[in-house]
């Protein structure tokens, strides 16, 4: 049986909600971390309709990308449709989880998956996260420092783009002298002894730091275990904002236009003016991501899909680039088949369902 909070321990290892914006509120939302999971329900965003659909499948948890509370609340009455949903999934014990920004910042998250669709390939971060990683320093004796070194690898550390199991390995000799209450791993109590060590370095992104440490501190010899930790500036390659990709073949701006009304299933599209260009290379940022123009254009996209784009914004849009806004629930309405996917791979011993409930507030006629 699997619990409310090894669902979410999983959901953490797809998208650590450490990557979220700071104006964000992804996590669990409500609901009993302890509670049994009989069934999830995947939905866009949470509405009345959708917590009746949970009801109506015993679902007791519903994961959206949407997080149904956004902004702080001073009371939650029925007065209110927000206020009613949330009385309703209290009453029956329905969990409700939101993978928001922290999804849209992951490499294999809502931007990758919205390439996939329509066809790009080689995609890689657009604006890469800063600030979000961490150098571990410990210094340890040379007979265990590979047992040291391996632990840290497998608890996640050192891996830096494509590479795994890095780090920096410096030789010299430390100096201690134990307590009379102290039991040392060598040398004497009340003695300065000189120990051959090796300092090993490695990197990690900050929300497994507590993991890294304690893995390090179990498996180092040393009664006290001297390490340093620094943070570091260095954006990380696979988190971060919106993707660029390319196209196999390259397709006229009609055609790419003709080619996203298709797979975004959208009848009508706003752009910039075209300019008899071929569309090779492309970025993208499911729902609002019009703060990457200039990004994008700098990156070399002959196009750059988004959406909620302002009046103004399409102004400012450098001559080159062919902006296309294609609509905030059309460009991230994939996420909820991969959330579904991640989690049937993940929990094989209960349902996980995608809801049928359309919650996109925006019509065209």
């Amino acid at each position: 049986m699997s619990t409310i909070n090894d669902l979410w321990n999983s959901l953490c290892k797809l998208a650590h909600p450490s990557l979220q914006e700071d104006y964000d509120n992804s996590g669990l939302i409500i609901g009993d971390r302890q509670e049994t999971v009989t069934g999830v329900l995947v939905s866009f965003d949470v509405n009345e309709a959708v917590v009746d659909e949970a009801i109506a499948k015993h679902c007791n948890v519903i994961i959206a990308h949407h997080p149904v509370l956004f902004r702080p609340l001073k009371q939650i009455t029925s007065d209110t449709p927000n206020g009613r949903l949330l009385l309703k999934a209290i009453r029956h014990n329905i969990a409700l989880v939101a993978m928001h920004t922290n999804l849209d910042n992951h490499l294999q998250g809502v931007n990758y998956e919205l390439g996939r669709r329509i066809g790009l390939s080689n995609l890689s971060i657009l604006s890469q996260i800063e600030g979000k990683l961490r150098k571990l320093a410990t210094f340890v004796p040379q007979s265990h420092a590979d047992e040291v070194r391996s632990a840290l690898f497998e608890a996640g550390a050192g891996n830096i783009g494509q590479y795994d199991s890095c780090s920096f390995n410096t030789s010299g000799t430390g100096t201690f002298k134990a307590g009379l209450q102290a039991n040392p791993f060598v040398g004497e109590r009340d003695k300065i002894h000189f120990e051959p060590e090796v300092r090993i370095e490695v990197v990690y992104p900050q929300w497994i730091e507590k993991q890294i440490v304690e893995v390090m501190k179990k498996v180092h010899p040393y009664e006290e275990v001297a390490y340093d930790i620094y943070q570091l500036q260095n954006e990380i390659p696979v988190f971060g904002a919106g993707m660029i990709g390319n196209f196999d073949t390259p397709m006229t701006e009609n055609s790419f236009l003709s080619h996203l009304k298709a797979v975004l299933g959208i009848p009508v599209l706003k752009h910039t003016s075209l300019s008899g260009k071929m569309i090779s290379r492309v970025a993208i940022c499911g729902g609002s991501g019009s703060f990457l123009i200039r990004k994008a254009s700098a990156s070399g996209a002959d196009a750059f899909v988004t959406a909620d784009v302002k009046y103004h914004d399409f102004f400012d849009t450098p001559s080159r680039l062919l902006v296309v806004d294609a609509g905030h629930y059309e460009t991230e309405q994939f996420t909820v088949q991969l959330l579904a996917y991640y989690l049937t791979e993940k929990f094989p011993n209960f349902a996980v369902l995608i809801s049928e409930v359309n919650t996109n507030p925006v019509y065209y006629t």
